[in-house]
């Protein structure tokens, strides 16, 4: 029988694999890819909570977000409404203390429209009553004294008749 070079490569094949399996390596192999595999498989799992934790926080924050620009929305709504109720008080304010004062001033005019002509009447009586005294210091005879007298009392009656109305 001849021995080649293929027999011996075959035979040392042969060992060389009875050698792996006698010390157990193929197993250690697959032992170390099943941890690899597991590992990658536990970083796979983790990335994926990890993911879902993301997108609940980013879900929460969006909604913060849209809460919080509905409370600035609110905000503003309420400060407006606000502004305009304060616009329209200082507006009803400010024709109230117009009002009154215009009330004071017609008041005012009122009492300077009666003081003047009170003064008219006084000063009207003043008069009659001076001219009546020249008249009776000048002597005067008593038909026209008295004559004098109804035509100044009746000038002084339709005077204030006048004044009056």
């Amino acid at each position: 029988m001849i021995l080649d070079a293929t027999f011996w490569v075959t035979i040392s094949f042969l060992i060389f694999v009875g050698i792996l399996i006698y010390f157990k390596i193929p197993q250690k192999v697959k032992e170390g890819l099943e941890k690899n595999i597991s590992d990658i498989k536990n970083q796979i799992n983790e990335a994926e909570k990890l993911k879902e934790e993301a997108k609940n926080i980013l879900t929460e924050h969006e909604k913060r977000i849209s809460n919080s620009k509905k409370e600035v929305k609110d905000m503003i709504n309420k400060a407006n409404e606000e502004a305009e109720k304060n616009v329209i008080k200082t507006n009803k304010e400010f024709h109230s203390l117009m009002e009154n004062r215009k009330k004071g001033a017609s008041e005012r005019i009122k009492q300077l429209k009666n003081q003047a002509v009170k003064d008219i009447k006084d000063a009207s009586v003043r008069i009659a009553i001076e001219s009546v005294e020249k008249l009776i210091k000048n002597s005067l005879d008593k038909s026209k004294l008295d004559k004098i007298y109804i035509s100044s009392i009746e000038e002084t009656k339709l005077a204030l008749k006048k004044k009056s109305s």
